[in-house]
């Protein structure tokens, strides 16, 4: 069986959700449903970057101890993920001891390659991004050139890594490998400022101690982004399913800590001879009013509260409909209504329930048998093949907003066939009975296919179409791309709705 290895990138433990966070793990999860649905064994993985300065001083500010401070917002993350349906096989924190032994593990064997060493670290940090910078890499305030806080003024004694030995290699390995980071304009970036100069980097801290202890020197704890990454290869340490999954397929990450997964990361790879990640893919962030969201700026939307009104199903679809992945995307609770009322209630939902109500009324729900029909219903039956065969291109292309929109204008198309081929008045017709027949089992096997094509982005609804239309069997991207696999004289259920429409005030 061929395997996929999907990872969001690990978030860091903010009190405050908000609905960008929903958005990464959402993509992911999309992602990996699909592989599951066309056959691959998936291993899609998540967690929470716990250590770090930042993390810390703000626990000691509340009377806290750092884990004490991190652990409730950290459940809440997984309860995140359950409300949105993602379907994670792991979750890692980095505060666990199964994740600092294998930290440990990489620094030694990088530290024995010869890439390791220690020194002085005099320079500037920013805290909130946990990111070290030169004087010619701030903005022009002279703060963070990623967040555009100050940055503060470290002298300490440190270890570093080797960094400038890879520049070369890895510039090589980028430009031999277009693949390696998309989209386009994020490879640019990263091929540019490997081009301006790599400084080795400073990997410890010994101002602090909430982190990860160097072996061997424990007054030294480890750059917070040196132990992040390793998660990545954390589950699966030492284990069988190293051989089998790693390295990851995709590395799905905002845009603002690209430079942390395709220069620091692959280097610390190389040293540590394990192969290269196959993508890093930096998708945009989700604005409200082209502004990016923060608390300071008040726009931040609560997803909690966001599924409890709408359901997660609803805001996935508005998600990876709306927003094309690599792009910035915005947020509007008002365009979200409007697409519930219009694609999922009007579209879908009638869809679902005007085919199985007529079944119901004028075949007591059952699906007679079909003949060849006539060249409406062919041309339909082929619309049904071909959204599946176009589908499958655009997923495995990772054009989620595509794949979306060709799965609704299918639905549009079996909605005008209703219009088209009105069984109402069919039924009326006892010379029609058989046309009838045709027609009322086309839509219940085009919803049949709809309800595989959805399940990625929509779970919920994909198994609510299952459960009305009686079907049992597992979904398989396959079956998809074949129509006519609905037996005869199935008997299919009641209709109810799925999405109810959603009264706007004036």
């Amino acid at each position: 069986m061929k395997t996929f290895y999907i990872t969001t990138p690990i978030y860091y433990p903010s009190a405050n959700l908000h609905i960008g966070h929903a958005y990464c793990t959402t993509i992911a999860d999309t992602i990996a449903r699909f592989k599951r649905l066309a056959g691959y064994e998936v291993f899609f993985l998540t967690g929470s970057d716990e250590h770090g300065q930042k993390i810390q001083r703000t626990a000691q500010a509340k009377g806290k101890t750092p884990l004490e401070y991190v652990d409730p917002i950290v459940e809440s993350f997984k309860e995140l993920w359950k409300k949105f349906y993602i379907s994670n096989d792991d979750f890692i924190r980095t505060s666990e001891p199964r994740h600092e032994k294998v930290v440990q593990e990489i620094f030694k064997r990088i530290q024995a390659n010869g890439d390791i060493y220690k020194g002085e670290y005099t320079g500037l940090y920013c805290t909130p991004c946990e990111s070290y910078w030169t004087e010619l890499q701030l903005d022009e305030n002279g703060c963070c050139p990623d967040c555009h806080r100050p940055v503060e003024k470290v002298s300490e004694e440190a270890y570093f890594f080797r960094l400038s030995k890879y520049a070369d290699k890895l510039l090589k390995h980028i430009e031999e490998h277009p693949e390696f980071i998309v989209p386009t304009s994020r490879r640019n970036e990263m091929i540019n400022f490997i081009k301006s100069g790599l400084e080795d980097l400073c990997i410890s801290r010994t101002s602090f101690n909430w982190g990860i202890p160097v072996p061997g020197d424990e007054r030294h704890v480890i750059y917070v982004w040196f132990d992040a990454v390793i998660n990545y290869i954390t589950p699966m340490f030492d284990k069988p399913e190293l051989k089998k999954f790693f390295p990851a397929d995709i590395h799905l990450v905002g845009k603002e800590i690209v430079r942390f997964h395709t220069i620091i990361w692959p280097a610390m790879l190389m040293a540590a001879e394990l192969p290269l990640p196959k993508q890093i893919y930096g998708h945009g962030w989700l604005v409200t009013d082209g502004d990016k969201m923060s608390k300071s700026k008040g726009n931040v939307v609560d997803p909690v509260k966001l599924v409890e009104e709408f359901g997660a199903d609803a805001i996935r679809y508005f998600l990876l409909r709306e927003i094309t992945l690599g792009l910035d995307g915005n947020f509007s609770r008002d365009a979200l209504i409007q697409r519930i009322n219009a694609d999922l209630a009007n579209d879908l939902g009638n869809l679902l329930h005007r085919t199985l109500n007529m079944i119901g009324k004028f075949q007591k729900k059952i699906l007679l048998p079909t003949t060849e029909g006539t060249e409406l219903d062919k041309s339909f039956r082929e619309e049904a093949v071909e959204t599946a065969r176009e589908y499958r291109k655009l997923m495995e292309n990772i054009q989620l907003s595509d794949a979306v929109k060709v799965v609704w204008k299918f639905i549009g198309r079996a909605n005008k066939y209703i219009d088209e081929t009105m069984p109402w008045k069919l039924a009326k017709d006892e010379t029609q009975r058989q046309e009838l027949a045709n027609v009322l089992y086309n839509l219940a096997e085009s919803l049949r296919i709809i309800g595989i094509l959805i399940s990625p982005f929509m779970p919920a609804t994909a198994q609510k179409i299952r459960e009305q239309l009686k079907i049992s069997q597992e979904m398989k991207l396959d079956d998809a791309e074949i129509f006519g696999l609905l037996k005869e004289n199935h008997e299919v259920g009641k209709p109810e709705q799925l999405f109810p429409r959603i009264l706007i005030e004036k």
